[in-house]
């Protein structure tokens, strides 16, 4: 069932790069729920992700043949959609700051240690977090991406995106315990 399964998205994609447009549509089918969501974790809007949405599916459909399955045509896709939804948010102007790795502290409380707060509690925390934050958290905790990865996505250093984190992971924990 799954070589079936994968044998049917490369026909797929390989329709898709002879431009077959019910091919896209089948693409779009099955992927845009999923994608969807990780819209809507990055913008936090309904509208801005049904339209960060299209414009990544737009983007993905026109760079279809850049697609060399390396990867999952979904963790391909998803790259894609985190990538034009940090571009969104860049035009609403989040900006990160670089900080010094020797000027980050360590502290020993962590998000694991609130897993027991129900998820709408931490949904809710993740919210009230600053725009550059949140996109860390949303990148390192929920997304599953490294620093390295996340690095790369946002165009900033590996010791700012660690920092960041840290900060966000701090910042979080102190939301969730006023809470």
């Amino acid at each position: 069932m799954i070589q079936s399964q994968a044998y049917q998205i490369h026909d797929v994609i390989n329709a898709c790069k002879k431009g077959e447009r019910k091919a896209f549509k089948t693409l779009y089918d099955q992927y845009s729920d999923a994608m969807y969501a990780v819209c809507y974790r990055m913008t936090e809007n309904k509208h801005d992700a049904e339209d960060v949405l299209q414009e990544s599916f737009l983007s993905a459909f026109s760079k279809i043949h850049q697609y060399t399955q390396s990867s999952t045509f979904g963790a391909w896709l998803k790259r894609i959609v985190i990538n034009t939804s940090l571009n969104f948010l860049k035009r609403k102007k989040i900006n990160f700051i670089e900080f010094p790795e020797e000027k980050m502290r360590h502290n020993d409380d962590n998000v694991e240690t609130y897993v027991e707060h129900d998820l709408e509690k931490i949904k809710q925390a993740i919210k009230k977090l600053p725009n550059g934050y949140k996109q860390i958290i949303i990148l390192y905790l929920i997304e599953g991406y490294d620093h390295t990865e996340i690095a790369e996505i946002l165009h900033i250093s590996t010791n700012t995106s660690k920092s960041q984190y840290s900060r966000a992971k701090k910042k979080l924990i102190e939301i969730l315990k006023n809470n």
